[in-house]
């Protein structure tokens, strides 16, 4: 463009005939401005007639914008919106309650209530802190980490003959864990058979 041609300014203010509404909170002017058959059918017209009125509707948008109380942060101006005016439509329909399950069925039949996180900690009082009950560092594995375990009552701890002088606590506490796995893993196995039988 050269420099001797000037740039057509478009005012700023623009009249209409019928009032536009705006929904700031959206961004949007609803122009209810009815359009001219006359330019719309006209090919030569139309473009330029569409692009003049959106221009003018978009400027009525700018001008709502900045009567909005600016804020200004660092070297940024801000405006803050308002709420949205319009509702707009859902996309996709109101999702429907799901069906609950057999289980969820039995549940609440039976009374049964979901125990949650909490129902799998125990406070221990030596760290001052809640633990698993079972698993990785639980509270079952207590006896595992003790460095000296006090002897059940009755029993002479110095006494050779005694066989609980003989029998490590700690020992005993994983077998009965071992022995407890074994038998969840050997119902397992059998819900299995029966599921597929």
């Amino acid at each position: 463009m050269s420099s001797n041609t000037e740039i057509e300014r478009k005012p700023v203010t623009v009249d209409k005939p019928v009032a536009v509404e705006y929904d700031l909170g959206l961004l949007c002017v609803n122009d209810p401005q009815p359009l001219e058959h006359t330019k719309l059918t006209d090919a030569t017209k139309r473009e330029a007639y569409l692009k003049e009125t959106t221009r003018d509707n978009v400027q009525l948008l700018v001008n709502q914008i900045l009567s909005l109380p600016l804020q200004k942060k660092d070297s940024i101006t801000l405006v803050e919106l308002p709420g949205p005016i319009f509702k707009l439509p859902r996309e996709k329909s109101i999702p429907k309650p799901r069906e609950p399950t057999r289980w969820e069925k039995f549940a609440s039949k039976k009374g049964i209530q979901k125990k949650g996180k909490q129902a799998k900690l125990v406070y221990d009082e030596d760290t001052k802190e809640w633990v698993n009950k079972w698993g990785y560092k639980g509270a079952n594995k207590k006896v595992d980490n003790q460095w000296l375990v006090e002897a059940e009552g009755g029993d002479a701890p110095g006494a050779e003959n005694s066989e609980a002088a003989l029998l490590d606590p700690r020992k005993l506490q994983r077998d009965e864990r071992k022995k407890l796995l074994q038998k969840n893993l050997l119902q397992q196995k059998r819900n299995r058979e029966q599921k597929s039988s």
